[in-house]
């Protein structure tokens, strides 16, 4: 069976950049792409809700933002097959629920309630931290949700971790025509207690310790991937700051996130939530086991 992208949408300026960056990507995987907006979008990123709520004009503007949707996606593309849904329920519920039978989840990086001055609106930030399929926060300026720069960036932690986010980040580079660059950060443990007397080589051996891990983690990437130019970063320094640097000139940055079974609330982690809110360019989380 194939699962479709699904994209979801509240009329607002980035659901409609997520949209459009959607249909590129359904484009580019010859996938169908479904459309989803749940009605309650409007007042769940921070209105209060309302008693006196006329149902019927709020269907009949879900209505509008799905038909306005619809007609977009196919002016951008006549090769994509959409499909679109009105759901009347909480929009994060929704599109989590929805990424169980799916390829990838898009979302904008804001919505349209009294909260859109966040960085990042609540519904993304709770689709990428419990989604069951890869998950495309759209998010930057023009220049890097064009493809212009052909760079994709991954960043890695511990080898055993890393192959879901490098084997969907080879392939969004592959089918981009895009350089992937791997991005492995590393801490010395002495640097965060200066006081702490530290040997002249200690730096040397969490460098090639960290270059040890970068290649494990890469093993094989070449020979199943021979195509696609891999360019290895290792740095020391914080994850966070690698990871947004290389992001500026990036047209997509990935990274990986654990799903811990039975866990109750987030599950992104400090440096999946800095990217989230302060990546120049869409940011994909892509979970693990």
């Amino acid at each position: 069976m194939e699962h479709p992208l699904i994209v979801g949408v509240d009329g607002s300026e980035p659901s409609l950049r997520a949209l459009d960056w959607a249909v590129d990507e359904a484009d580019r995987q010859a996938v169908p792409l479904r459309i989803v907006h749940a009605s309650s979008w409007e007042w769940y990123e921070g209105r209060e809700p309302s008693f006196g709520i006329n149902r019927a004009l709020v269907r009949a503007q879900a209505d509008r933002v799905v038909a306005d949707a619809t007609e977009r996606a196919h002016c951008r593309s006549s090769s994509v097959k959409v499909t679109s849904q009105t759901l009347d329920e909480d929009p994060a519920a929704a599109l989590i629920r929805e990424s169980r039978q799916a390829s990838g989840v898009l979302v904008g990086s804001r919505g349209r309630g009294k909260l859109a001055g966040l960085l990042l609106g609540s519904v993304s930030l709770s689709v990428a931290a419990h989604a069951q399929c890869p998950v495309v926060v759209v998010r930057g300026e023009a220049a890097n949700l064009g493809g212009s720069h052909r760079r994709v960036v991954v960043g890695i932690d511990e080898a055993a971790d890393a192959r879901p986010a490098l084997d969907f980040a080879v392939r969004c580079a592959q089918r981009r025509g895009a350089t992937l660059d791997v991005v492995h950060a590393w801490r010395c443990p002495a640097h965060e207690a200066p006081e702490r007397p530290r040997a002249a080589d200690a730096a040397d051996t969490h460098q090639e310790r960290a270059e040890r891990a970068a290649e494990e983690a890469l093993g094989g990437l070449a020979r199943t991937h021979s195509a696609v130019p891999v360019h290895r970063r290792v740095v020391e320094g914080s994850p966070r700051a690698a990871l947004l640097d290389a992001a500026a000139t990036a047209d997509l940055l990935v990274v990986g996130a654990r799903r811990r079974a039975g866990q109750v609330g987030m599950q992104l982690g400090s440096v999946n939530h800095a990217v989230l809110h302060h990546a120049a360019c869409p940011v994909a989380v892509v979970p693990h086991a």
